[in-house]
């Protein structure tokens, strides 16, 4: 049973009813016998989040860095914070694990207010900050043993040692090691104690494209183990392979938020069957006969604009019947590079120069 109080709209009077959720009812005022009808609203599911912003915001003189951002980011999933550089992704992390001030808003982690109960969910984050270093003669062991001395209780440094596939590694020296295998330490360091919610700030930065993604592979293998992941970057690749939703953040307010699918359905270029060398005279003429949207690309070459994923198999039955011949064919889905661009009108590298 639910309960709605209001005030009666002819005699003033506070009153009370209780019905079930989406029962529309019809009452009576007990002081003026005036008649109403009131719906109990429907319960929606429980939201479990593992933080929720609320209207953040960072201000440093003039400089606006964080802009009144409010975001959510739920347990279990792989969050991105996607953008260039400077636009306010490490501030705002840094806000939400309490290493900087904020200048207003509201930060929730798993329910509690940082503000005021930081001290009890602190133990429940990791942390990889940007730009992450260690001592040079520990080894990958000693590193690891340090760290979680830090706090009361922490996981077993083998099992992190295994998960992060760093056993062959673990008497090598830091120093000595290679960059992807460091950053990996990193990973693992954010580990030790075991938490609920994991925070890696530009994680693969300044990697040769091999080891970022073995470093793709250890981020996504925490989500298997029902870790949250509050990841920031700018390589759209790295969110689009990870993340589970993104949040496009560009010069310190929020632009865009949701998963890939959707951001592309809603801000991207539809996707692009590309026919290579045809050799059919008039085959353009064809196509828009039959509705569709192609261009010619020079050489024989032709572009299909796709609404549908059904419609590939849909042109390529037309194309064999009418004998339209060609050399090949390839299909390009938008990407989160486009979507930037049509939301802010540059693309990220651009952007970040």
């Amino acid at each position: 049973m639910m309960e709605k109080t209001f005030k009666c709209p002819d005699c003033k009077e506070t009153i009370s009813f209780s019905g079930k959720s989406g029962e529309r009812k019809t009452v009576y005022c007990p002081y003026c016998r005036s008649k109403g009808i009131i719906t109990f609203s429907k319960k929606g599911p429980k939201r479990d989040y593992a933080i929720q912003v609320s209207n953040l915001k960072k201000v440093y003189g003039d400089l606006v860095a964080v802009d009144g951002i409010s975001f959510h980011v739920n347990k279990g999933e792989i969050f991105a914070f996607l953008g260039p550089n400077g636009a306010g992704k490490t501030t705002t992390v840094e806000m939400i694990e309490s290493i900087r001030q904020k200048t207003t808003g509201t930060i929730k982690i798993l329910g509690a207010d940082i503000k005021t109960h930081f001290n009890n969910v602190k133990d429940n984050i990791g942390i990889l900050p940007q730009e992450f270093h260690s001592f040079d003669l520990l080894t990958v062991r000693e590193t690891l043993d340090y760290f979680a001395k830090i706090y009361k209780k922490h996981a077993d440094i083998d099992t992190i040692i295994d998960a992060m596939d760093l056993r062959s590694h673990e008497k090598q020296l830091y120093k000595n090691l290679s960059g992807g295998l460091k950053q990996r330490v990193g990973v693992a360091m954010s580990l030790v104690n075991n938490p609920d919610i994991v925070f890696l700030d530009e994680p693969t930065t300044g990697l040769d494209p091999k080891a970022r993604r073995e470093v793709w592979m250890v981020i996504a293998d925490l989500k298997k183990k029902g870790k949250t992941v509050f990841l920031t970057t700018h390589y759209m690749e790295e969110a689009e392979f990870l993340a589970d939703r993104i949040c496009i953040l560009h010069k310190g307010k929020i632009i865009a938020e949701g998963s890939l699918e959707h951001l592309i359905e809603h801000y991207g270029n539809k996707s692009i069957l590309n026919i290579k060398n045809c050799k059919t005279a008039g085959a353009i003429e064809l196509l828009h006969e039959q509705g569709y949207h192609a261009r010619s690309r020079g050489n024989g070459n032709i572009a299909i604009s796709i609404e549908h994923k059904e419609r590939v198999l849909e042109i390529l039955s037309y194309l064999r019947h009418e004998c339209i011949d060609y050399e090949s064919i390839d299909i390009r889905r938008s990407n989160l590079e486009e979507v930037f661009l049509t939301l802010t009108g540059a693309k990220l590298s651009e952007d970040e120069a």
